[in-house]
């Protein structure tokens, strides 16, 4: 039981920094109608300014001026690239951010290096946020927590599992980002005035509102996201050139499961690939093993074998993907989004 709360809990901090990449990604698709290839670069970017940051101010201030530094470099592409090409279609938008990608990548290579930096989780954040001990009495199983590993270590008959405290930290950091964010498109006037420029730019603008600059800043702010992202993924996982090609196919799966330009629809896509993606990984099971569990063996010498034998936990990098060729063919407007006509 202890090991299950803390994969659920591991599954949901997981799938809330894939929220917070794909938010950005969603508020860019809704409002300008372009599909960031190079959003994952961005997140890569946060990543590394937060390295760069951290040993000279510290990770407290790394992980409010970093997302700010990508939000701008975010907000002077499109300013000066993005916009010059968007009068040509949606092709030249995503050459446009794809190239971006490489660019990205290379100077990265150029500065940080081709191996990963040592980007670690700050001390005050390292550390077990509360340990949960599976305490066995008359046959029956307690589970409860407490915050002191070494009560767990000298009980007897007692099993233990340990939540990392920087999992907590990325769970807090990305639902506060989502109720920020829900604050400012609902309760604000910059909000309104984003959801009118979504829905009517030309009413917008004739009402004196510089719908091209509302549009830089949403760029912008949704690239800001993703560097967020990247503050708090980087040293929780890898900072290292390739670190946006890994997650980066992942993002849109997302986007498209949940639904195009849903932010609703995203949060709960994040939530169950992240679910997902972290139960997959301990489930030793395949259609061999079920199979012998019923009484049937399976010869080795038949056709089917090498596919049957393939467990869940091997399949588990696969399984957002087939997600998204499931949603595609049953419901290819995702589960909150809306076709267009």
């Amino acid at each position: 039981m202890e090991t299950f709360v803390v994969f659920f809990l591991n599954g949901l901090s997981y799938g809330l920094l894939l929220f917070m990449l794909s938010a950005g990604l969603t508020l860019i698709f809704s409002m300008m109608g372009v599909l960031n290839f190079a959003h994952a670069s961005f997140y890569m970017l946060g990543a590394y300014f937060a390295y760069a940051l951290t040993g000279w101010i510290g990770f407290a201030a790394a992980l409010v001026l970093a997302p700010l530094l990508v939000g701008a470099l975010g907000a002077a592409f499109e300013r000066y690239s993005l916009r010059k090409v968007h009068a040509y279609g949606h092709v030249p938008e995503l050459l446009i951010t794809f190239g971006l990608s490489y660019v990205i990548f290379e100077l990265v290579r150029l500065v940080w290096g081709p191996s990963n930096v040592d980007y670690r989780v700050p001390e005050a954040l390292s550390g077990p946020m509360f340990t949960l001990v599976n305490a066995h009495a008359n046959g029956l199983s307690v589970l409860w927590g407490t915050g002191d590993p070494a009560l767990c270590a000298a009980a007897t008959g007692n099993s233990c599992t340990q939540f990392p405290m920087y999992r907590g930290f990325m769970g807090i950091v990305a639902l506060f980002m989502l109720g920020s964010l829900w604050l400012l498109l609902t309760k604000t006037r910059i909000g309104l005035v984003i959801q009118a420029a979504l829905t009517h730019p030309e009413m917008t603008q004739s009402l004196g509102h510089n719908v091209p600059r509302v549009m830089m800043g949403v760029f912008g702010g949704g690239c800001a996201l993703a560097g967020l992202a990247g503050v708090i993924g980087g040293n929780a996982f890898v900072t290292e050139p390739n670190m946006a090609a890994s997650v980066g196919a992942i993002i849109f799966v997302v986007v498209v499961v949940g639904g195009m330009g849903s932010l609703a629809g995203a949060f709960i896509a994040s939530l169950l690939i992240g679910l997902m993606q972290t139960f997959a990984v301990i489930v030793d099971v395949s259609v061999v093993t079920v199979m012998q569990s019923m009484g049937h063996t399976l010869s080795y010498e038949h056709w089917a074998y090498p596919i049957l034998k393939i467990t869940v936990s091997q399949m588990a990098p696969i399984l957002p993907y087939l997600l998204l060729v499931l949603m595609l063919i049953l419901r290819p407007k995702g589960l909150l989004g809306t076709r267009e006509e």
